[in-house]
């Protein structure tokens, strides 16, 4: 007969999850507690970033642009369940037609303007641009580009443009590669560093952390092996944490071991933006002494931040842009996702500057795709590589996704005064005052936060307000998830640990992206409750 597993070895070993992994337990464990507590607890899931709002216009554009193009379809070729694939002369025209038959709705108006906007801004014909559209709604063809269709670049080009180099890019362009969602981009990316030499296992990357667990766990996979050290987020004012990169942890990337720098911009779990000044000393560090620094930014948040910038606007020719629509317009169903790279990079310098082992190895990998596989570009090689070059003439996103992807960048773009993306921050940033009501704590405005989480350190709260004989009264007697666990029993409430996002080990995630703002002021009493619990347990141990 097995010894039961102690109530301390079990934490322990929870504590080795992920935290995405954990919060299934976590979720077990609080269901449960609202089951036997019907009357006094509310089950309330803050663990994951699934916004619970819609962008709800360009899904209508959607719709109303499947029954243009189902329309055409049978125009082209009709019988009982059969159709045609659409023509595209005179389709613009036709588009026209059927916008005015139907009205003004919110929808008619954006597909209406968009190709106004395409035709006039972005210098497309309107016949072409139209029969994409629908041609992609449908989905009748394979995406050609594979990498991506022909207007649907240029338009999430013109998008990335405004929402992540606020309207000022660098010089030149960038080719994107439409994937399946940010997650996918990852992959992909990690994948075709490793296969094309650029990483090679046993080499060390830098992560900037806390970070999206993914990053932490990917390079140690047996496929990639990759070593890891930690550019920390350190800074703090008292017991808030302000989470930026201090010149010393920045300093890190200067060793040139260093071969890559992978961060997560408007950071996840801590949701702040990284200080101008902060990518200002990076991008000294990295033009003055590493311009072979490879940088990957995921930078999903960056729209929930006033006037952002990302490094790839900045470092354009060392960064590898990751940007996912699911957070801003609550798609994450959809999986739409680009993986952005300048024209002109450091990868395919790299490439070209690889041994002539590595070169013929590359070659023989890469000749079915030209005459001359030297001259495949690296986001081209992402896009055979994801189908492991031999099926890349099967490779893209489907082009339903890109007709959606494409409807969103067009509704951002067209939306002037940008109300929808004043919205979406207002509604985090109720919800996160919400929460701080909820803990009785005052906290200042800071214009870098993004508050799409809130990473709370309780180790810093405790020593700062309680004390250090406080802090090494918890520390003896409860494990760092104990937290989360607590939570989740006592009052039906899950949430992430910090620790497996490489954070402070006694800090917590909520999520404030997919509850009510009054779920979050509770959240914040239940997390109140629990501390002042710690706090009287540990007094009473004083008056003994």
């Amino acid at each position: 007969m097995s010894t039961p597993q102690s109530h301390e070895a079990y934490v322990e070993e929870l504590g080795r999850l992920s935290p995405f992994e954990l919060k299934d337990e976590l979720i077990k464990r609080a269901e449960q507690s609202v089951a036997k507590e019907a009357t006094s607890h509310k089950f309330l899931n803050a663990g994951r970033g699934n916004p619970n709002w819609i962008s709800t216009t360009p899904r209508e554009a959607f719709f109303s642009l499947g029954q243009f193009a189902l329309i055409e379809s049978e125009r082209v070729w009709k019988e009982p369940d059969l159709g045609g694939m659409p023509h595209i002369t005179g389709i613009a025209e036709r588009f026209e037609d059927f916008l005015n038959a139907l009205g003004y709705t919110r929808a008619t108006d954006l597909l209406r303007r968009a190709v106004h906007y395409g035709v006039t801004e972005l210098g497309f014909q309107a016949d072409a641009f139209v029969h994409e559209l629908c041609d992609a709604v449908i989905g009748d063809n394979y995406p050609e580009p594979d990498r991506m269709l022909e207007h649907a670049e240029a338009v999430v080009h013109r998008f990335l443009v405004k929402v992540m180099c606020d309207d000022k890019p660098p010089e030149g362009r960038f080719q994107l590669f439409a994937v399946e969602g940010g997650t996918a981009a990852m992959c992909y990316v990690f994948e075709s560093l490793l296969r094309n030499g650029i990483l090679r296992r046993g080499d060390t990357v830098a992560l900037g952390t806390p970070i999206f667990t993914p990053y932490i766990e990917l390079p140690h996979l047996e496929n990639f092996e990759l070593q890891t050290i930690n550019v920390a987020q350190t800074s703090m004012e008292g017991a808030r944490h302000t989470w930026q990169y201090s010149e010393d942890e920045l300093k890190k990337l200067e060793n040139p071991k260093v071969k890559a720098f992978f961060i997560v911009n408007p950071s996840n779990p801590a949701s702040f933006a990284m200080a101008a000044e902060t990518r200002q000393a990076l991008v000294e560090l990295v033009t003055k002494k590493r311009p072979d620094l490879l940088i990957l930014t995921d930078d999903v948040y960056g729209t929930f931040v006033e006037g952002f910038r990302s490094l790839a606007a900045d470092l354009p020719h060392n960064t590898i842009l990751v940007y996912s629509y699911s957070k801003h317009f609550g798609c994450t169903g959809w999986r739409l996702g680009v993986i952005a790279m300048h024209e002109h990079h450091v990868v395919d310098e790299k490439l070209r500057d690889l041994p002539e082992r590595e070169r013929d190895r590359l070659h023989r990998r890469y000749e079915s795709l030209a005459l001359d596989p030297e001259t495949v570009k690296f986001i081209d090689r992402l896009v055979a590589d994801s189908r492991d070059v031999a099926l890349n003439h099967t490779a893209g996103l489907s082009t339903p996704q890109q007709a959606q992807m494409t409807l969103f960048s067009l509704f951002s773009l067209l939306d002037q005064d940008d109300e929808y993306t004043h919205r979406c921050r207002k509604i985090v940033h109720e919800r996160f005052k919400r929460l701080f009501k909820g803990l009785g704590i005052d906290i200042p405005d800071d214009p870098l936060r993004v508050a799409y989480y809130a990473d709370l350190d309780l180790e810093a709260w405790g020593r700062h307000f309680i004390g250090d004989d406080f802090v090494a009264y918890v520390e003896a007697h409860r494990d760092p998830t104990d937290v989360v666990m607590t939570l989740a029993q006592r009052y039906g409430t899950v949430l992430l640990n910090g620790k497996g996002f490489d954070g402070p080990p006694w800090s917590i995630r909520v999520s404030l992206a997919n509850l009510d703002a009054d779920a979050y002021e509770a959240i914040g009493r239940d997390i109140r409750d629990l501390l002042m619990r710690a706090v009287s347990q540990w007094r009473e141990t004083l008056r003994r």
